[in-house]
């Protein structure tokens, strides 16, 4: 190997903490949106269900 492709894997390889870092704080703020997301959606899905009931309950007494 030549200098230059020696400094150039050395560059690399101490940047690499940093890169795993920053895919690890990613992965982090995806899965906690996901998380956010779902509970959300599952709220909105009881509801939704309960107007429904509601609903059907003012149709068969009126």
């Amino acid at each position: 190997m030549n200098a230059t492709n020696t400094e150039l894997y050395r560059l690399a390889l101490t940047d690499a903490p940093f890169v795993i870092a920053a895919y690890a704080v990613l992965w982090v703020a995806f899965v906690g949106y996901l998380t956010l997301v779902l509970r959300r959606m599952m709220r909105l899905e009881k509801e939704v269900v309960l107007l429904e009931e509601a609903v059907n309950r003012r149709s068969t007494s009126a």
